[in-house]
């Protein structure tokens, strides 16, 4: 089935503001809500007042304020290990001294500043109507980045003297300063339904003495963003999260450690799947992870491989995807692997790579990459990078690159860190699509063109991970968890274990041979330097003619030495 994206309007949205000015005045808070006027008010004081005497004001305040409401419950061997629920709110503050072409924001250090002993905490109330402590909070912090901005002005001002590059594309784009404000009915959880589902499900474990270990977790997510700077921008969205997660440990005969998981993703409760349902996956993933145990160790080799949609989707998203974030087009620290080939071909000319925040659902599965407003206000849009195989864009957060002066709403952070361009809904479309039941053929066709044994198909990934900067290998590796070998003469799939893929982007991604007419969607978290974000990958099946295998740390130790304790069913019986 090829994959149908459907846009979903969930916001209330209030208007967009003219062109921005440093000048203009905060945006007024809405009635009723207590933190956008804390905010708005402590933002108008600070636009209007700071300033150290003999020194620059500040030219650009922003506040930041992150609720997360969490419900998390876990067990294991039929009992529940963990159940609670649990707020926390922050607050990031980001003050910038000097201008739009050159500010303080340059000072790749300016966030640990020995200069300054005293740094304090970014931890926001929690009691309704708490206006004057979160005020407070806001004071502070503002106070402290004013300071170390106008060290690390002078320090950014400084290095124009021997660095011809120092303002090459200036510091913070000029964005439409932005006005919507979200509010949605609490998210219907029912956490003793879901209790009682944790222990049916995590006790199917029970049933197969050869896992050690293993886990069940359902979690819920409501995520209030705020966000307020003194261009006019007034934003508050709310994004719900949920998960049910399932893990399973043993080892291999040789003791090779071997773990599988069964993860969905959702946006909303009814996303995931019934009890049944879960217990039903559940144990195709345990009965395929008993049989690994006794899988043969493929050697390292070079060989075609047929990728399913969720591991192209990871594929694309460590070899291409953080290749194409703005910020790492510049500095000397990247490998800057796309500047300067806007408008050259870098991919196959059947490959076109979007990357699309408003996109809510693809293939049947809602996104976790969607939002409305990025981290830094601005209005999330559809990023086209790749077209025909031509460089077209990149994933610009509000810090210019030489040739791109303008955000595209991708500027996201977990409300720590500094947000950069990131990824949030990755699409990968093949051009040239071929019938999914053909792509094995067209496996074996390649195989044995080059002469090789065999082929590999990966069925599913457990994740990966890439060096982009200038410092080591620019390479990326991923961790097939599900991978089988394909037989040249026969045909016969074999499940093997020990992989990784390993290589270098630009090499590999040209080596595609095929895309199927069948797309899947792969959620997930990335970690990167501005933090822990949510994102989604939509992409097909797709042929390569050769990627490198590797083989993976063994870890190799002895199982238990006694078998599990005998199980006690509720009935009275004992089962060994």
């Amino acid at each position: 089935m090829t994959a149908g994206f459907r846009t979903v309007g969930v916001v209330v949205l209030l208007g967009l503001a003219l062109a921005p000015s440093p000048a203009r005045a905060a945006a007024p808070a809405p009635a009723g809500d207590w933190i956008l006027k804390a905010m708005t008010d402590e933002l108008g004081r600070s636009r209007d007042s700071l300033r150290l005497s003999g020194y620059e004001a500040p030219y650009f305040i922003a506040y930041t304020i992150r609720d997360s409401d969490r419900t998390y419950i876990s067990g294991k061997f039929g009992s529940i290990f963990q159940s609670q629920t649990f707020e926390n709110r922050s607050a990031q503050v980001d003050v910038r001294v000097g201008d739009y072409d050159m500010d303080s924001s340059e000072d790749q250090e300016s966030f640990f500043n020995p200069r300054q002993k005293f740094i304090p905490n970014n931890i926001a109330p929690l009691d309704d109507r708490s206006e004057n402590a979160l005020r407070r909070v806001l004071w502070l912090l503002t106070d402290y980045r004013y300071k170390a901005g106008l060290m690390s002005y002078l320090t950014v001002k400084s290095k124009t003297v021997n660095d011809p590059k120092a303002r090459e594309a200036g510091s913070l784009t000029r964005d439409e300063p932005v006005r919507l404000v979200e509010e949605r009915p609490p998210m219907k959880f029912d956490r003793k339904a879901w209790e009682r589902d944790v222990r049916r499900i995590s006790g199917v474990l029970l049933d197969y003495p050869e896992i050690f270990d293993s886990s069940v977790e359902v979690s819920t997510v409501r995520l209030t963003r705020y966000f307020a700077n003194t261009e006019g921008t007034l934003v508050k969205t709310v994004d719900d999260y949920v998960q049910l997660l399932a893990v399973a440990v043993t080892r291999a005969t040789d003791g090779m450690l071997l773990q599988d998981t069964v993860n969905w993703y959702g946006r909303r409760p009814e996303d995931l799947p019934s009890a049944d349902a879960a217990v039903k996956d559940l144990r195709v993933m345990v009965e395929r992870l008993v049989k690994m145990r006794d899988a043969p160790i493929v050697d390292p080799l070079t060989v075609p491989v047929l990728m399913s949609p969720e591991a192209t989707g990871v594929f694309f998203h460590e070899t291409v995807g953080h290749r194409l974030e703005g910020q790492r087009q510049q500095g000397e620290e990247e490998g800057r692997t796309f500047k300067g080939q806007l408008g050259q071909k870098i991919l196959p000319e059947a490959i076109d790579i979007v990357d699309d925040p408003n996109v809510t659902e693809a293939a049947g599965e809602s996104l976790n990459g969607a939002y409305r407003v990025d981290d830094e206000g601005v209005k999330a849009q559809k990023a086209v990078l790749v077209e025909n195989g031509v460089l077209r864009g990149f994933l610009m957060s509000r810090k210019p690159i030489e040739g791109v002066a303008k955000s595209n709403g991708h500027g996201r952070s977990d409300g720590y860190q500094p947000a950069v361009g990131r990824m949030a809904n990755l699409v990968v479309r093949g051009k040239s699509p071929v019938p999914r039941a053909r792509m094995k053929e067209l496996l074996l066709e390649e195989v044995r063109r080059q002469g090789k044994p065999f082929g590999i198909i990966i069925q599913s990934i457990a994740g990966g991970s890439t060096n982009t900067s200038s410092y080591g290998f620019q390479a990326y590796k991923g961790s097939p968890r599900v991978s089988y070998r394909v037989d040249a003469k026969t045909g016969e799939e074999t499940l093997v274990r020990g992989i990784e893929i390993v290589g270098t982007p630009l090499s590999s991604i040209n080596k595609i041979v095929a895309t199927s007419d069948t797309y899947g969607v792969f959620n997930g978290y990335c970690g990167a330097e501005s933090g822990m974000v949510p994102v989604s990958t939509v992409a097909p099946d797709m042929l390569f003619a050769e990627i490198e295998l590797q083989r993976a740390q063994e870890g190799t130790e002895r199982p238990p030495v006694l078998p599990p304790p005998a199980v006690v069913r509720s009935t009275g019986g004992v089962k060994p």
